[in-house]
């Protein structure tokens, strides 16, 4: 039988990952501010899968986006399965499902009162601040709309 030891991770990574985690309870309290207080103000999201749309600067683009779920699905949450960290590019991705009941019609998709129950991939790039400065994050949207749709 093969022991496997891992290294402890540096206080730099583990700073990283509990900024990550601080992100995703700040998104369940529905508290913008303290997202966005997160990142840099240069920080650029893009929710990768709605294109040009989705990206842009996260204090204007993320913000808009994330209160426009947060007011379409008022009990939105998350649950943080995993984390990573990337050496090659100094990130952290994240894997989370999100879920939620839909109360009110959210980009074009209108409310059926449906629940949507979606795995998404967020990638956080940081500066020597410890600040995000960049975020993107993917999911699989035709499923997300068809879970809306009930198509």
């Amino acid at each position: 039988m093969k022991t496997i030891t891992q290294q402890p991770e540096s206080m730099d990574i583990l700073s990283k990952k509990g900024t990550c985690i601080e992100f995703f309870s700040a998104y369940q309290d529905f508290d913008l501010d303290r997202m966005l207080a997160l990142c840099s103000p240069t920080c650029e999201v893009h929710f990768e899968p709605i294109g040009e749309a989705g990206k842009g600067n996260i204090h204007e683009t993320g913000k808009a986006i994330w209160a426009a779920l947060m007011d379409s699905f008022p009990n939105l949450d998350n649950t943080v399965k995993s984390q990573t960290f990337n050496e090659s590019d100094n990130s952290v991705s994240c894997v989370v499902t999100i879920f939620g009941k839909q109360e009110k019609a959210f980009a074009e998709i209108p409310s059926k009162g449906n629940e949507f129950d979606s795995d998404h991939i967020f990638i956080f790039r940081f500066n020597e601040d410890g600040k995000i400065t960049n975020l993107k994050i993917s999911w699989n949207h035709e499923r997300f709309v068809k879970q809306l749709t009930g198509a």
